[in-house]
């Protein structure tokens, strides 16, 4: 037997032992990093709390138009907001059957009209009628009485102390008058196109009648009586509904009721029926004055600004019905009643429209009366 043959098979066996030990330590090690693939450790620091997940956040909705509205629309008379306008609104006038509301702006503002909106046809149109003077103000109506045919009757007037009357359907110059009282206010024309009556920078307010020939035109325009009583300038009046009195304000803090059916061809003066004091203060309790005056189609309801204050007053008795303070975001330019009720849901509403500097027209549900 070789003597080598012993040492050869020891040899032989211990490299097999040896190469076991190590493939199963091989083996082992392979499985255990093949567990912390499958389970990662995702916090490295087994001391520290992993920080909780933040909700995710919910997207921020932008506000429609309309909540925003809503939002602002502070007062329970507030009915709508009409927008678009690009600059001021200075003036704003309501079709016979109240439905429609014209709107006027600046003439110097850039006029973007609406592409899906045909442009009005325009009758007629005068330059410098008032020899470069502004116009404050433009009211019109259906002259009916006497001989008048319901021709439409426009009275402009300018910053100046001039009065100008237009036929409304051919433009025509049909009368003119000079106010002779340093710089008028305003002027207005009644409802039934006989008188028309300004405002200016005296405390007595000027009214002439509109004489109407046989065949329905322009004849004269004679002054026929003065309003004397308020002790400091007038700042706003209007006609009541049936032509035969005239709303005025002043700075004195009062207004007045006049009665003009009056024999003034007899020169009979026209009567002051009341006197109200303008209930309306500011922080000091100085009384404030009313910048303007509209009353309601139905001769009960007054409305009166001053400043972006809006107030509904009892034509009677001159006690506040409403008031929204702050109804513009500036002064208040214009008002005006719509002339006949519009319907809303079941009922009958009398819609007051307000416009100013702050680009928006507003429209306003009348008050209730108190029971009488």
């Amino acid at each position: 037997m070789d003597p080598l043959l012993p040492i050869v098979a020891l040899s032989l066996v211990l490299g097999a032992i040896i190469a076991l030990v190590f493939f199963n330590t091989y083996f082992r090690n392979r499985k255990s990093e093949i567990r912390s693939i499958a389970n990662p450790n995702l916090n490295p620091n087994p001391h520290s709390v992993p920080n909780p997940k933040p909700p995710p956040k919910k997207p921020l909705s932008k506000p429609h138009s309309s909540d925003k509205d809503q939002i602002k629309r502070h007062h329970p008379l507030d009915l709508n907001t009409l927008k678009g306008h690009g600059d001021a609104v200075t003036g704003l006038c309501f079709s016979p059957d109240g439905r429609n509301l014209a709107t006027e702006k600046p003439k110097t503002s850039e006029n973007k009209p609406q592409a899906k909106l045909p442009l009005p046809e325009i009758k007629w149109e005068r330059h410098k009628v008032h020899d470069k003077k502004a116009i404050l103000t433009l009211f019109g109506t259906s002259a009916t009485y006497g001989s008048a045919d319901g021709s439409t009757i426009i009275a402009s007037c300018s910053e100046g102390t001039d009065i100008i009357l237009w036929h409304g359907k051919t433009g025509k110059n049909v009368g003119h008058v000079d106010t002779n009282q340093l710089k008028n206010t305003m002027a207005t024309i009644s409802p039934n196109g006989r008188f028309v009556a300004a405002a200016a920078f005296t405390a007595d307010v000027k009214v002439w009648e509109i004489v109407y020939a046989k065949d329905g035109s322009v004849k004269e325009v004679a002054k026929v009586m003065q309003l004397k009583g308020h002790k400091s300038a007038v700042t706003w009046l209007c006609f009541t509904p049936n032509s035969e009195q005239i709303i005025t304000a002043s700075k004195d803090g009062s207004m007045r009721i006049w009665n003009i059916n009056v024999r003034y061809h007899l020169d009979e003066d026209p009567k002051t029926l009341k006197v109200l004091p303008i209930p309306l203060h500011d922080s000091t309790g100085t009384t404030l004055h009313y910048d303007r005056l509209s009353i309601s189609p139905n001769g009960k309801i007054l409305a009166a600004t001053h400043g972006s204050t809006l107030q509904w007053l009892c034509a009677e008795t001159g006690k506040v019905l409403d008031t929204a303070e702050k109804a513009h975001d500036s002064d208040i330019a214009c008002i005006s009643w719509a002339p006949k009720t519009i319907p809303m849901g079941n009922e009958q509403v009398l819609v007051l429209a307000t416009a100013s500097a702050d680009k928006k027209v507003k429209l306003w549900a009348s008050p209730s009366l108190p029971p009488s």
